[in-house]
């Protein structure tokens, strides 16, 4: 992988259309750090894109970059090992970029004695070979080398499929299969009548249609946003003003995508919606009965299925945006190809390369390969856009067969405008589709239709001379409203006109907040926090800390009660934040591991520092046992996490970390246990007790976490409400875990209750797969009663790098759509942008509309 390295900081200067040295000199000027993946370019442009499309400085942008490199230096390379004493900095980057030195600098906390940046930096490898060769009894003349490079043997190996099109006759008859589908055009400085502005502030690039009242298109335009969409969109503005006649009347706007709220806010747009409504108003223009869109954009991939002229379902690519039109572009630049150039160079390749459909950065390698076996590069051209399809159809769509999706389908996106990339997903769907001639202006298309549908005659769009004056500046701010935090982006466009993004909620938006939603995920949350806050000893006989991780924001009134009940006093580690995971960052040994697991790290620090006696953290390979399943244990990280936390911190050792093996559904398992490991305080007598009163306690808290949920339905109810089961982990509760998802939800009108709250008033219904997991029997129990329910839905959270879940988002899926359910999947890191988050959210919501 290729994540946090030079090239990785050359696809992000690449995408703010700068060079690395420029990208340095924006560093040096930064206020503040946003938290972006490096472990990938694809997952960093995910990331960066929606920081842009609100308006975020690229001068904190830039040194966000550079320290997302150092984070995946130190928690992905050094594995948990500390970094100290003299430091040697090699290669390019650490040489040349003045602002990934300072971030390493920093973060290490290392002077100038102890940061090491020799001049032989860049060559300091070559350098080393020479020494070696100098010692070398083996003599070479110039021209025998490059003879040996010349002569090099290329390898034979190469997987090749059939060529897209086998003659020039083929490809017309198919491009003029695909012209059918097209609109009329209407001549801006002739036309007579009333008009219609659609935008799509998408995440890589900008769209916008003038239309008239009878559809036919006025004025169109796609282009790069590069990073700044409000810049590009009122230039565009400004060209459609000029060339407007005065028997020209725009009647109404609307916007969807990345930027949505940006460009509503700062251009006065009439309406905003979501991207799922405006690509389904656009293809039902083209094809009144569609059975399935695909739409592949630079960033994501939705696909809908439609039934009764209403979308049924959705399905959307997860946290990586890897087979989406950024996927190919990259490679392109890479290649030294624009991307329109680099998508002919395929049509008519006779051996394109199988390529396979994995991640960005592992195709990196197998385009390398290809070429050093002799690839060329109209094969990889032809290649990648049938990896890109296969990415579409068997990981976001997974479909078994063609006739799953329906007989009318239609593609769009900017990516389908490549006619490799339509011609592969015809030949692999065994069948023709319908590519509309504006596919990468569809989403604009529908906002135009949508604002002709809901106009009133008149538009609040900002005039022309309003536009001649406008002007707006960036700022950024953390928001003290609760303990979350954000950080706040805050554009002024004057006359006290202003848009805030990164709010969670209505307070950080500078919005009266409002009706009180009720939200099960807070009560839990401020439950657990809160316990030992009392019935804390007057004379404790020792501080013992527990850690506000993983398994414990469920089992922490058993913890709890159990060591006050035995006369301790109980320490919680502070809640998660970003500088939680920053303080245990260098113990961590795997960058792959969930987020809530790498937390988890800091609390230990946390407690350390706290001067606890002993932290407790048990072993547990059982988890509880709820009846209704084929077996109940915990997932390997939560079961045996302690045991990697004593491995890899020094600070820890068997006296300060006590971390038994126990099975709490064995009662006389825990006396004896507990009994064993807490021999030294004396208490054996005591543990009987303590343990029952603990046993009470967790009764007790599950009781009132069901009555509050069945409080919350009748409410929401009475508020004729939609209510959603956010279903994950009893860890993601956490606020930095789950980003105040739950806050997005309530913000859209809906209650929320939790998985666990529910899960007891349905049975478990028939799966395919072997149900050994608490949490899972839980799941499956929780989409069981959503299905009965009609005015539920599920959204399950999971967090990235959660390998059983790869089980259970299928049967979920199943439980749900085999009743007229929506299935919505959220994967979350420890990324806060939820920007993806939001469409996804709002999607869900327009598609319950219709239904």
């Amino acid at each position: 992988c290729a994540g946090g390295t030079g090239a990785f900081i050359d696809q992000m200067a690449t995408l703010l259309g700068i060079s690395a040295d420029e990208l340095d000199e924006l560093s040096l000027r930064a206020n503040k750090v946003y938290p972006i993946a490096s472990r990938c370019g694809v997952f960093a442009k995910s990331d960066i894109q929606p920081l842009l499309n609100q308006g975020a400085r690229r001068e904190d942008i830039a040194a966000s970059i550079f320290q997302a490199v150092v984070d995946q230096t130190v928690s992905g390379l050094a594995q948990g090992r500390t970094i100290e004493g003299k430091v040697l900095f090699l290669g390019g980057p650490l040489f040349f970029l003045k602002g990934l030195k300072k971030a390493f600098v920093n973060t290490l906390g290392l002077d100038s004695e102890h940061a090491v940046f020799p001049d032989e930096a860049p060559v300091f490898v070559a350098y080393g070979c020479s020494l070696y060769a100098a010692n070398s009894e083996d003599t070479l003349t110039a021209d025998e080398i490059i003879s040996k490079i010349d002569s090099a043997k290329i390898s034979d190996t190469i997987v090749t499929g059939e060529p897209l099109f086998r003659s020039q006759a083929e490809y017309d008859e198919f491009i003029a299969r695909h012209k059918k589908f097209d609109l009329g055009y209407a001549d801006i400085r002739k036309y007579k009548g009333d008009a219609y502005l659609g935008i799509d502030a998408g995440s890589t690039t900008t769209k916008l249609v003038l239309i008239t009242d009878d559809g036919r298109i006025l004025y169109h335009h796609y282009s790069s946003n590069q990073g700044q969409p409000l810049d590009k969109i009122s230039e565009q503005l400004k060209i459609i003003y000029k060339n407007l006649t005065p028997d020209i009347k725009i009647k109404g706007s609307a916007v969807t995508g990345y930027g949505e709220d940006l460009i509503k806010s700062g251009l006065m747009i009439d309406h905003g919606i979501v991207e799922t409504v405006a690509h389904f108003k656009a293809a039902a223009y083209f094809c009144p009965d569609v059975d399935f869109i695909i739409d592949i954009g630079g960033q994501d991939i939705k696909c809908f299925k439609i039934k009764n002229k209403s979308i049924d379902s959705i399905m959307l690519n997860e946290a990586c945006s890897s087979g989406c039109g950024s996927f190919i572009q990259t490679f392109a630049m890479a290649l030294g190809y624009d991307i329109s150039e680099f998508s002919q160079l395929g049509l008519f390749a006779e051996n394109p390369v199988d390529l396979g459909s994995r991640c960005t950065v592992f195709m990196n390698s197998s385009v390398k390969q290809a070429q050093k076996d002799g690839a060329t590069v109209e094969d990889i051209s032809a290649g990648l856009s049938s990896s890109i399809i296969k990415n579409a159809i068997y990981k976001v769509i997974r479909a078994n067969s063609p006739d799953e999706l329906g007989k009318n389908i239609v593609v769009q996106g900017g990516t389908f405008l490549n006619d490799a990339v339509l011609r592969s997903f015809e030949k692999e769907m065994g069948r023709n589709v319908i590519r509309p001639a504006i596919s990468g202006l569809m989403g604009a298309f529908g906002c135009a239709l949508y604002a002709k549908e809901r106009s009133d005659g008149s538009s609040t769009l900002i005039s022309e001379q309003e536009l001649e004056n406008f002007t707006y500046t960036s700022r950024s701010a953390q928001c003290g409203g609760c303990t979350a935090n954000c950080q706040l982006n805050i554009i002024s466009f004057g006359k006290g006109r202003r848009f805030i993004s990164g709010n969670r909620c209505e307070k950080g938006g500078g919005q009266a907040k409002k009706n009180n939603i009720p939200n099960l995920y807070e009560y839990k949350y401020n439950s657990i926090i809160s316990l030992d806050k009392s019935n804390q000893p007057k004379r404790p006989r020792a501080k013992v800390g527990l850690p506000l991780a993983l398994s414990f924001y469920e089992q922490m009134p058993f913890w709890n009660t159990l060591f006050q009940e035995l006369g301790f006093e109980t320490v919680f580690s502070d809640e998660s934040s970003r500088q939680m995971y920053y303080l245990g960052q260098h113990t961590i040994p795997s960058d792959t591991v969930c987020y809530p697991a790498k937390l988890t790290h800091g609390h230990i620090e946390n407690l350390l520092d706290k001067g606890v006696d002993f932290i407790f953290y048990p072993c547990m390979s059982y988890n509880v046992d709820e009846g209704q399943s084929d077996n109940h244990f915990n997932c390997p990280v939560v079961a045996y996490y302690p045991e990697l936390l004593l491995a890899n911190n020094p600070r820890l050792n068997s006296k300060n970390f006590i971390h038994p093996y126990l099975d709490l559904n064995n009662k006389k398992n825990v006396i004896r246990v507990l009994s064993d490991s807490l021999k030294r305080y004396n208490i054996k007598g005591k543990i009987p007790d303590a343990v029952h009163m603990a046993y009470q306690a967790v009764k007790t808290y599950r009781h009132d976490v069901a009555v509050k949920a069945a409080e919350i339905i009748r409410q929401a109810r009475a508020e004729k409400r939609k209510i959603i089961v956010l279903a994950g982990r009893p860890y993601h509760i956490d606020k930095e875990i789950n980003h105040g998802i739950q806050k997005l939800i309530t913000s859209l009108g809906m209650a929320v209750v939790t998985e666990d709250s529910i899960a007891m008033l349905a049975r478990t219904p028939e799966l395919k797969v072997l149900n050994q997991w608490t949490y899972h029997a839980r799941l499956y129990r929780a989409a069981n009663f959503v299905a009965s329910q009609p005015d539920m839905q599920l959204i399950q959270l999971v967090s990235f790098g959660c390998g059983i879940d790869a089980v259970t988002a299928d049967e979920v899926r199943s439980i749900l759509e085999s009743r007229g359910k929506l299935y919505t999947q959220l994967k979350i890191d420890e990324i806060n942008n939820l920007g993806a988050a939001r469409i996804r959210l709002r999607s869900l919501v327009a598609a319950m509309e219709q239904k």
